[in-house]
């Protein structure tokens, strides 16, 4: 479960507007397990596991059309069968689609009623990524230090770790985070999850003291998970803010159509004068653009920034961020 409590949802390329075709021409294929996904059931067990799927299969591709899979399934449930475990998934959900009051309504739900520990540590650190991304360190913090009483270890240091960054001082955060995993490594006390959480948060928090540091520790992260979109985009960002260009050039070659990871590899491209980056950027305007035919636009700052570092339109730029 841990797994898919992401900071945020990294969004790939929807497939492109087709308005001209035959009756009998086949647009789109759903994956082979569309059957399984959408087949009816009255099971809260199998219909958590399918919604865990698909988050984390949205998680893992970029694609957001696992996201809407996912939602057409939880929506079948009314509100009064909606058990733990299907609440704080239908929060994850709602918090990769920026529904954040109504994700931290279900959390808090859980956190206050729910009788099952498991449930309750997964609501409390959903939440607590949750605050932290809106900005609010006290409440954040708040749920850290419960986390860190219900389930000490590594994942709660480094919920704490992020606060103590965040609020005071990022390079005491990075150090004492670093001495806890050394000390956990040393022991083998903490499982692989537990410590590529640890590395990636100590990366993100290494980058914001401006420590070197940040790119070993989201190496280890990618090294044991090549899928992992947001460390890959933490990574290829830093690296461009060092001007490395080459460097992001090569972590973002296959992943073009993930947008924040195309936007990037835009940037890098228009800085060195790459041959291929009027292609890039005509796709991502075609992209940018069906997204708002579509209403689509979740992450309008991937947009700003093109607008801004490629497109050279800083009013737009700042309307949209």
């Amino acid at each position: 479960m841990i797994a898919i409590f992401a900071p945020f949802q990294i969004q790939a390329a929807p497939d492109a507007i087709i308005t001209e075709f035959r009756d009998d021409e086949i647009l789109t294929k759903l994956p082979n397990t569309a059957t399984e996904i959408f087949r009816e059931t009255d099971s809260p067990k199998e219909a958590g596991d399918r919604l865990q799927m698909l988050i984390t299969q949205a998680r893992a591709s970029g694609d957001p059309r696992y996201l809407g899979y996912a939602q057409t399934l939880i929506n079948r449930w009314p509100e009064e069968q909606l058990t733990h475990r299907l609440r704080v998934l239908r929060a994850t959900l709602r918090q990769s689609l920026h529904q954040f009051d109504s994700a931290r309504a279900d959390l808090e739900q859980v956190i206050s009623s729910s009788s099952h520990n498991q449930q309750r540590i997964q609501a409390r650190l959903t939440l607590a990524n949750l605050e932290l991304v809106q900005g609010r360190y006290t409440e954040a913090g708040r749920h850290c230090q419960a986390l860190q009483s219900a389930y000490p270890g590594l994942i709660a240091k480094s919920c704490l770790a992020s606060v103590q960054a965040r609020t005071s001082d990022p390079q005491k955060a990075y150090r004492n985070l670093a001495q806890q995993l050394a000390k956990s490594t040393g022991r083998q006390q903490a499982d692989s999850t537990s410590r590529l959480w640890t590395e990636g948060t100590l990366g993100d928090i290494a980058a914001q003291a401006g420590l070197s540091e940040a790119e070993l520790h989201w190496r280890r992260v990618l090294q044991a998970s090549p899928s992992d979109l947001y460390t890959r985009a933490q990574l290829a960002d830093w690296l461009l803010e060092q001007d490395q260009l080459e460097r992001v050039l090569t972590l973002t070659h296959g992943f073009e159509a993930v947008d924040t990871l195309a936007v990037i590899r835009a940037i890098a491209m228009k800085r060195m004068g790459h041959p291929g980056s009027d292609e890039l950027n005509r796709r991502l305007r075609q992209r940018f653009e069906e997204a708002r035919w579509r209403g689509t636009l979740l992450h309008a700052r991937d947009v700003a920034r093109f607008q801004l570092d490629v497109e050279n339109q800083p009013h737009d730029a700042l309307r949209l961020a």
